[in-house]
């Protein structure tokens, strides 16, 4: 199967004319299984599948990865023609900032944009939020679809979606894994062998919290971050929220979020935890 490559905004609009229900999956290439799954997952969605290739110059602060985030352009039309995408928009970055990235009209995360990742890359939601809108703007898709290991990010865009009314249904796809646990993703390039073992502690140390659901949310906490201790990781932070990313509430489901930095890269999981109704 060749998937077909639009690059400008007329060729996308072209192409997706005479389509009834459109799915969409927004990536920044670099694709593995997990991507693969997320349009696996969209395919059924829509008579018509589209995936996003754009490194998104705005989500990234100074000093971070973008000249060295992997591209893998080839590669990655294989994977999307494997999970039978109909089209990849893979636009250049003045197609997306016609007005350059500096002046361009931005969106505002809120409140729940300046914690947890936001807090430690305060530019960084800025620049996903307003690359997410622009895409949506220009596919216009009924359903996108997203992976939960950017969890803080899954939630933001789903209010997006909600509070500007862009009558987009967002869903959210289980992070996929490594057979030993770690979350796939496409920094985990950036891990020699040694920092790839040690790395698989984040999962272990969700793993920790999840046990000591029934102990309350400080037995959570407690239990990750003894565990990342064991590995020698000093997390960025390890957070028990709701699954909107306020306070958590005992006797129901919570979320438990970790970033840490194993040698140079900046790793992110996090999972479902049921809190005891005494916590």
């Amino acid at each position: 199967m060749t998937v077909h490559v639009v690059r400008t905004r007329d060729e996308l609009t072209a192409a997706l004319k005479g389509a009834d229900r459109v799915s969409f999956v927004p990536t920044m290439g670099a694709l593995h299984e997990g991507h693969q799954q997320l349009l696996e997952h969209a395919r059924p969605l829509g008579d018509r599948l589209v995936a996003s290739i754009f490194v998104n110059p705005t989500q990234f602060a100074p000093g971070e990865d973008l000249d060295a985030y992997p591209r893998t352009f080839e590669a990655d039309l294989d994977r999307c023609a494997a999970a039978g995408v109909d089209l990849v928009f893979a636009p250049e970055v003045a197609t997306m900032y016609p007005n350059g990235v500096i002046d361009a009209v931005t969106v505002d995360p809120g409140p729940l944009g300046s914690i947890l990742e936001g807090a430690a890359r305060p530019t960084h939601f800025r620049g996903v939020l307003t690359v997410v809108a622009k895409l949506f703007g220009l596919v216009r898709p009924d359903v996108a679809v997203f992976g939960e290991k950017d969890y803080q990010q899954l939630v933001l865009i789903r209010q997006m979606a909600a509070e500007l009314a862009m009558g987009i249904d967002v869903i959210g796809c289980p992070t996929v894994r490594e057979p030993d646990g770690l979350a796939r993703s496409s920094r985990n390039v950036y891990l020699d062998p040694e920092q790839r073992e040690r790395a698989t502690v984040l999962h272990r140390a969700l793993q920790a919290g999840i046990a000591a659901g029934p102990d309350g949310a400080d037995a959570v906490i407690d239990a990750a971050r003894r565990t990342l201790a064991d590995e020698s990781v000093e997390p960025d932070y390890v957070a028990l929220t709701n699954p909107a990313l306020g306070a958590p509430v005992p006797g129901e489901e919570a979320r438990l979020l970790i970033a840490a930095r194993v040698g140079k890269p900046r790793l992110l999981d996090n999972t479902a935890v049921i809190l005891g109704k005494g916590a």
